[in-house]
């Protein structure tokens, strides 16, 4: 049983993808790019996905509901799935959580040494926010911008606690 787990946020590098005719690895592929197709995906988002065999599972979580729901559909119509677990979470509608995304937003990304960041369109630091709680998500390219990235989510006012899961490449 071959299986993979992937973050979308996290590019897929090396040569495991390239040039390969076996069904997973093509799954793999078709599934990070159905997912970094979504039209309503955001920073504010993190959707990460396992493939076993030709089954699905898909995690995260998101701020809409109807992301959920087009994420599965999307999932769902890529050749050789057979079936999706779809376990995306929605985080509950909150005015203090959308204030605090914002602010974190505006405190990450237009912070100098990281508003590099800032320019893909898919963002390499995801902000979820949950009840106050701030999980950071992601990929950057040093422990210095991690470290940078959690102190200034930390300095947010109205932030509980933060929970730093940025990898470093």
């Amino acid at each position: 049983m071959i299986k993979y787990i992937c973050a979308i946020a996290v590019l897929t590098t090396g040569t495991a993808f390239a040039g390969s005719d076996q069904p997973i690895p093509r799954i793999n592929k078709e599934v990070r790019h159905e997912l970094v197709m979504l039209p309503y995906l955001d920073v504010f988002d993190n959707l990460t996905y396992r493939v076993d065999d030709s089954r699905v599972t898909l995690f995260g979580q998101v701020t809409q509901p109807t992301l959920r729901n087009d994420a599965e559909r999307a999932v769902e119509r890529i050749e050789g799935v057979e079936s999706v677990d779809n376990q995306i979470e929605v985080l509950p509608v909150s005015p203090n959580d959308d204030r605090l995304r914002r602010s974190l937003y505006r405190a990450i990304y237009g912070f100098p040494s990281l508003n590099r960041y800032a320019l893909p369109v898919i963002k390499p630091i995801r902000i979820i926010v949950k009840n106050g709680h701030v999980t950071l998500e992601g990929v950057v390219a040093n422990a210095a911008d991690r470290n940078v990235a959690n102190i200034r989510a930390n300095g947010v006012h109205g932030v509980f606690s933060v929970t730093n899961n940025l990898q470093v490449e």
